[in-house]
């Protein structure tokens, strides 16, 4: 089956000078996936020129006459920029002109167009940001990270479920296990709604774990962990800021003297080794889940490389059929709850 992924190329810190490039790389690298590139004609057919390569069979352009800022209310884009390079792109995975969507847009500006345009699947109340973190044995896949604030039990589970229909989807898992952030692994700690959405975890058929703590995301205690917008938010935001103070410090310490210069020298194979595995770029591309159609959110500043990354996950979630999965899981849950109220 031929996968076609709609690309905001006007969208990120970078617009075309990144999404360009990055999805002629994809092309390059996929002889069976086409792609669309929307955004401002005048602007993808230069960058296209500049790289010596013509619209064809596998890459169309389509024109959108605006963009959305990168520091524009989301409301504002949803209601006066019906035709910018953000909505066109969604617009295509909804007509079914294209299986994915890729946009390094505004966060906020994407998740309101994408749940207006395509609205939710059934059995999902609200969409949830998900994104695979680096950890020991491979990595974590963390939601919610941004898009709601507060939730109930029951939206809890839901994100369990997307969470573990995408981690399966990435990493070619069968039964991917489920953790639920708390401040303890006991199961007497937490508020109420964590409390809650346990026991809707422990009796559902996903491969519940239990509790886990921040420090188990890292460690690769379960595949996924599941929590509110506003604690995995925070706890990404603080991850980030952790990484950049080792990088800095580690580059401090290096520069203090001569000798270290020359450990630094010695040592660069680790390092290298070191910086690879940990690279954000590797792991670059949350994705909106719950809705009905894939759409992936690159990081705003994302090198061409990192964008690359953000349309690979697109394509494999395309390819494993995720929307099916959680409809199909989302189904037997409702059964299940259905014939539990009726004995």
């Amino acid at each position: 089956m031929e996968i076609t992924v709609s690309i905001d190329a006007m969208g990120g810190d970078h617009g075309t000078h990144v999404t360009v490039p990055a999805a002629l790389k994809f092309l390059k690298a996929h002889p069976d996936v086409n792609v669309v590139l929307v955004g401002l004609a005048d602007a993808i057919e230069a960058e296209l020129k500049a790289r010596h390569t013509k619209p064809g069979p596998r890459l169309r352009v389509h024109p959108a006459s605006e963009v959305v800022a990168m520091d524009e209310a989301p409301q504002s884009a949803l209601k006066n920029k019906k035709d910018s390079s953000m909505r066109v792109a969604i617009n295509l995975v909804k007509t079914g002109e294209a299986h994915a969507c890729v946009s390094a847009g505004n966060t906020g500006a994407l998740m309101a167009t994408a749940r207006f345009v395509l609205k939710m699947l059934p059995g999902i109340e609200r969409p949830a940001i998900a994104k695979m973190l680096p950890s020991q044995r491979d990595a974590t896949c963390v939601l919610d990270l941004g898009a709601n604030v507060e939730c109930s039990p029951e939206q809890l589970y839901q994100f369990g479920v997307m969470g573990a229909m995408l981690y399966g989807a990435l990493r070619h898992k069968e039964r991917p296990s489920v953790g639920l952030l708390n401040v303890g692994s006991e199961d007497i700690k937490g508020n109420d709604t964590v409390k809650q959405a346990a026991e809707l975890f422990k009796a559902s058929r996903l491969n519940f774990h239990g509790n886990v703590e921040g420090n188990d995301i890292y460690k690769g205690t379960v595949d996924v962990v599941v929590c509110d917008g506003f604690t995995g938010n925070v706890a990404l935001k603080a991850s980030e800021g952790i990484a950049k103070l080792m990088a800095e410090l580690l580059r401090d310490e290096f520069s203090r003297s001569w000798w270290r210069q020359l450990v630094k020298l010695v040592a660069a194979p680790v390092l290298l080794s070191f910086r690879n595995r940990m690279d954000p770029r590797r792991f670059n591309g949350a994705s909106l889940l719950g809705l009905r159609g894939i759409v992936v959110k690159s990081h705003g500043g994302a090198d061409r490389f990192a964008f690359y990354c953000a349309l690979e996950q697109a394509l494999e979630e395309a390819r494993s059929g995720v929307l099916h999965k959680i409809t199909a899981t989302m189904a037997e849950h409702v059964t299940a709850m259905e014939e539990g109220d009726d004995a």
